[in-house]
């Protein structure tokens, strides 16, 4: 799942064609999972929907519960051990607080079973996004999502819509609509002008969430 570039989803079976391909010419399977892993999307890693295994993982984020910055790269001893003592060091690496908390981030995923928690109200928030994006077919376009990872993409023609009563910022008009968001109780983040990204906390409830529901229909309904 790209993140960045606005919770673009892949077609199904598209990773594990990219794994295969890789076996086959001996190349290295690189999974960043830095926004999708770690419960994000409904799995514990996103690569888990097509029961693939990286070469090497790469984790951050949401690896240390949002206390501290802590990122790690992981892989098996015939890919890791290729790097000799003395050949490559990290100023941070290793750092025992962050490790800690780690594992205690990665306990508390296990235990109160937040990917489980993240796919079964992921599924409740696309199905009211594709409810408000019907109700309001020419503000949004798109509606996309996998887990608790969904956008919206404003529709390209929304900023010349008389309906709209906010001036554009040079930011695009997703920027605005944020904003809108933001004053009524509501934390998002656009991206490329056009897209509005929702990535609510896992520990997020179904109250909790359709209350964040009601204030992305009041917002829309507002333009």
């Amino acid at each position: 799942v790209q993140g960045e570039a606005g919770v673009v989803i892949p077609d199904e079976g598209y990773l594990k064609e990219c794994y295969d391909l890789c076996k086959t010419n001996n190349v290295l399977f690189i999974a960043d999972e830095i926004q999708s892993g770690l419960g994000r999307t409904g799995k514990r890693l996103a690569c888990d929907y097509e029961n693939v295994r990286p070469d090497i993982l790469i984790l951050g984020k949401a690896l240390s519960g949002g206390t501290i910055p802590v990122s790690a790269v992981l892989a098996d001893d015939a890919i890791m051990l290729c790097i000799k003592p003395g050949q490559h060091g990290s100023t941070y690496g290793g750092n025992p607080l962050a490790c800690k908390v780690g594992i205690a981030a990665l306990t508390v995923l296990k235990e109160e079973k937040l990917s489980e928690n993240s796919e079964r109200l992921g599924k409740i928030l696309l199905n009211e996004l594709k409810k408000i994006q019907a109700e309001n077919p020419d503000l949004i376009k798109i509606v996309r999502g996998k887990g608790l990872f969904c956008a919206i993409v404003i529709n390209e023609q929304s900023e010349k819509n008389p309906r709209l009563k906010v001036e554009t910022h040079s930011f695009g008009f997703a920027w605005d609509v944020c904003l809108e968001l933001a004053k009524n109780g509501l934390l998002a983040k656009p991206t490329h002008g056009d897209i509005i990204r929702f990535a609510p906390p896992l520990v997020i409830t179904e109250e909790q969430l359709m209350e964040c529901v009601a204030i992305i229909r009041k917002v829309m309904q507002g333009f």
